[in-house]
This record gives C-alpha cells, sequence and structure tokens, in this order.
C-alpha cells in the first residue's frame, strides 16, 4: 500500500510540474491563462474497516483549473490587435458558414486576402449585423457573421447641391459686367472654387465669380452678381432662354410670371461670350439691404443649366447629362470686411478607397475611406459564460462544453460584457516570479515522494533478507 501512496505522490507532484513548466512556457504568449494543478485525497472505506486506524490512499489530481483572471494590456499600433478588459471572450468561426464557435481571448488579428479580420490560425472573427447609424440590429448569437472591410465605399454620388456662405466686401471697386472674363482677374472682384462630382464620380471644379456691378438697379440697394464656371466652362443660371431688354450686358428684369411685364424679383444678370461673338452667358444677382443682409427677395436656392451636352456640355456622354446643381447661398452678407467664404460644401461623393479601420470600445468597427466618408460595418460580439472553468480547451482557444453552460452574447461595454481596447494586446496572466516559486515546490514534493519510495524499498528488502 505504501509503494501506491508514494507513487501518487510523484504522479501528482509531475503533473504539478507538467502545469507549471506550461505556464512557464507561455509566459509570452497572448491571451494565454494560466493552469493550476489540484488535488484531493483518495481514502477509500467499507462497512468492516475500522475509520479510526484507517490510512489514506494518497492523491489524485482532481483538475487542472485555468485561471481566468485578467492579464496586463500591451498597445501595439495595429488597430486590428484587439483585447478585453473586463469579463468575455472573443467568438470565432473555422469557416464562413461553420455554426460551431471556438472562444478565445488572444486578440492578435489580422485581414486575409479576402479582407476578412482573422486570427493567427486563420478562424474568423464574429460580429453583430448593425444599421447605417452602427446600433446593432441583433444581438443573437446565432446572427453573427465574419468581418469583411469593404476596399471601395459604396457607388459614387453625384453632386446636386452647393452650399455657400460668405462675405462680399462692401468698400470693393465696381466693375463693368461687359467686360467679365473668368481668365482675367481684373474683371472680377473675387472668386472661390469647390470639387465637384458626376454621376460616375468623376470629379470637377466649379468656380463661382463675384462682381461688384457699377449701377445697382434699384434705389437703396447694394448688389452684387455671380457668375459659375465648372472645368473653366461656363454654366448659365436660372432661365437662359429668357429676353433681356435692349442692352446686350448687364443687370435686367425678366418676366417670371408671365404678364408681360418685367418684375423687379427675380434679375439676371449676363456678359458677353469672348470666343463666340453675339453669344452671353447668365449669371445670379444677389442684392442686400442697407445692413449688409442678404435680402428675403432675393432667391437662395439658383439652379444652373444642365452639365451635360443638352446644356454646359462639360460631363462624357457616359454620365448623367441630365445633372443640374443648385447653388445655395445660406446668408451671405455684404459687410465692411474683407472677402471671406465661412462654408462651402457639396453633396457628392466619389467612390472612396479604404484608408484606415477603427474599432471603439463598444466593439463598432468603422471603417474610413479616402472621400472622407465613414461606415459602420458590424460589432465585435463579446460572450461570457456562467462557469468559465468549465470550458474546454482547445490549443489557445476554447469551446462550451456542459459543465461552461450555454455562450451569452451581447457588445462590449454593456452590462457584465467587458469592453475591447483597440490597438492593445492582452498579455498572459502568469506570473513568472510565482511560478518559479511553484516549480521549487513541486520539485521538493517529487523528490518528497520519490524518497518514500526509496525507503519502502529498502524496507522491503530487508524483511526480505529476514530468515
Amino acid at each position: 500500500m505504501s509503494f501506491n501512496i508514494a507513487l501518487s505522490g510523484i504522479a501528482a507532484a509531475q503533473k504539478d510540474l507538467d502545469s507549471t513548466a506550461n505556464n512557464i512556457a507561455n509566459v509570452s504568449t497572448v491571451g494565454f491563462k494560466e493552469s493550476r494543478a489540484e488535488f484531493e485525497s483518495v481514502y477509500a472505506n467499507s462497512l468492516f474497516s475500522n475509520a479510526k486506524t484507517k490510512v489514506g490512499d494518497g492523491v489524485s489530481v482532481a483538475a487542472v483549473a485555468q485561471q481566468f483572471h485578467q492579464g496586463s494590456l500591451k498597445f501595439t499600433q495595429n488597430p486590428l490587435d484587439l483585447a478585453i478588459t473586463g469579463s468575455g471572450f472573443f467568438a470565432t468561426s473555422g469557416d464562413l458558414t461553420d455554426s460551431n464557435l471556438t472562444y478565445t481571448r488572444a486578440g492578435a488579428f489580422k485581414l486575409n486576402n479576402d479582407n476578412y479580420i482573422v486570427d493567427n490560425s486563420g478562424n474568423y472573427l464574429q460580429a453583430f449585423p448593425v444599421n447605417e447609424d452602427g446600433t446593432s440590429s441583433s444581438v443573437s448569437l446565432s446572427t453573427t457573421e465574419a468581418i469583411q472591410i469593404p476596399e471601395t465605399a459604396g457607388t459614387p454620388v453625384k453632386t446636386e447641391e452647393v452650399g455657400i456662405t460668405l462675405n462680399l466686401p462692401a468698400g470693393d471697386e465696381a466693375k463693368k459686367i461687359s467686360e467679365f472674363d473668368p481668365n482675367d482677374p481684373d474683371t472680377y472682384n473675387n472668386a472661390t472654387s469647390v470639387t465637384i462630382y458626376d454621376s460616375l464620380g468623376e470629379a470637377h471644379i466649379l468656380n463661382t465669380y463675384y462682381v461688384k456691378p457699377e449701377n445697382a438697379s434699384y434705389t437703396g440697394t447694394n448688389q452684387w452678381v455671380s457668375f459659375v464656371t465648372v472645368d473653366g466652362k461656363p454654366v448659365d443660371a436660372w432661365d437662359a432662354t429668357a429676353t433681356p431688354p435692349a442692352s446686350t450686358s448687364g443687370i435686367y428684369d425678366i418676366d417670371e410670371d408671365g404678364d408681360g411685364n418685367p418684375d423687379l424679383n427675380p434679375q439676371q444678370a449676363r456678359y458677353p461670350d469672348k470666343d463666340n461673338p453675339g453669344s452671353f452667358h447668365t449669371g445670379i444677382v444677389l442684392t442686400f439691404d442697407s445692413t449688409g443682409l442678404y435680402t428675403e427677395s432675393s432667391p437662395t436656392a439658383l439652379t444652373l443649366e444642365p452639365l451635360g451636352v443638352d446644356g454646359a456640355g462639360i460631363l462624357d456622354s457616359g454620365a448623367d447629362g441630365s445633372q443640374a446643381l443648385t447653388l445655395n447661398f445660406k446668408d451671405p452678407t455684404q459687410f465692411a470686411s474683407p472677402f471671406e467664404v465661412t462654408a462651402l460644401e457639396q453633396d457628392g461623393l466619389t467612390v472612396g478607397r479604404l484608408t484606415g479601420v477603427e474599432i471603439g470600445d463598444d466593439g463598432l468597427v468603422k471603417a474610413t475611406y479616402s472621400n472622407g466618408t465613414s461606415q459602420p460595418l458590424s460589432r465585435v460580439a463579446i460572450v461570457r459564460f456562467r462557469n468559465e472553468q468549465g470550458l474546454a480547451q482547445t490549443g489557445s482557444s476554447w469551446v462550451a462544453s456542459q459543465n461552461s453552460g450555454e455562450p451569452i452574447a451581447g457588445e462590449a461595454a454593456s452590462g457584465s460584457f467587458g469592453t475591447i481596447n483597440s490597438a492593445a494586446l492582452e498579455q498572459s496572466n502568469v506570473n513568472l516570479t510565482t511560478e518559479l516559486v511553484d516549480l521549487i515546490t513541486a520539485q521538493r514534493n517529487f523528490q518528497a515522494n520519490s524518497r518514500a519510495l526509496e525507503i519502502n524499498n529498502t524496507l522491503q528488502q530487508t524483511i526480505l533478507q529476514i530468515r
């Protein structure tokens, strides 16, 4: 019996040495959780034995229990490196259609050749689908899917509106509208430009020129005229077919209501085309009151002629030729201060190329693109268990078991789920100093049990030599 007791002690000490050595070996493994050999006494008794004199039968390994306490964080420069602070695991699948999930704390993720986020073993990181505003559409584990980062941001959006807020200097020198030439800076007072996009995502430069005319049309008003070009070609504003008065250029009234009489508003302005004698291009009249504020009678949303072949002739045949821009002047002013553009924006988009990926502490994965847009893609799923130590280990990850309970999925930073740290990795939770002390202890236990076995052997030899 004593032999068996000593042998069980040696086996237990060996298991302790094995778990300690494994902890030390993985001291630099990302997301590793240390193990601890736990023992129990072996005691066999029967109805006819005397419990007072019964000696134990040795020791056995009750469990090699993993310890899931938090490891320290190591910060990196890779936004796809993820670490969980608090409770929870990342969910991964071995295949895009695989419903069998594994769980890990090792967040060293990267993109594969199909732009899916995967770990070092090629397992796909799982995430919840999200709506356009970034809110999760479902937090059920059955709806999770692999995260794929698109390289382009959707389809192009043609520009339909250009918003401008600016101040035109009240004291600027007046100029003749008939002499306006977009190629001659001396013929206009100020200019500004913005990039717009056609239906194919092709970029074009829209320039707006501002001319202070020599004579205001009405007493008590201050007027400016704005002309527009796209890619250097004139674009008419308002009704290009309106019949002007006898004068060939300048500001004139138009009959907007069709009653046969010129209206005070709206007004148009036109200038001669230097390259095509006898042709004119129309512009926009901006009217301000004596306080320098934009008058209510002046239209704020002004439509330009179509940019295609039936209009300004700027767009290629493949683009939408009916594209017509609306210039929206948002509270322009005419104060005694320098020319200043305080807002200049347009609503078109070109095709964007992927420039970066951001992952928030709530797990929201957002891609940014070269066209200045950002797109929420999905939300990294976090999974926790009622009994973490009941998980079955499979290499650097775990799978659910009967002892662990069913996986409970949720969003990071909500409820009892931990937060996600981007550009960080959770290091092993092994304390090397403690493990070295445990190693010495396990070695002494092994030596002590070996000594007990040796003494038992000596006693047996002595008994066998009695004659």
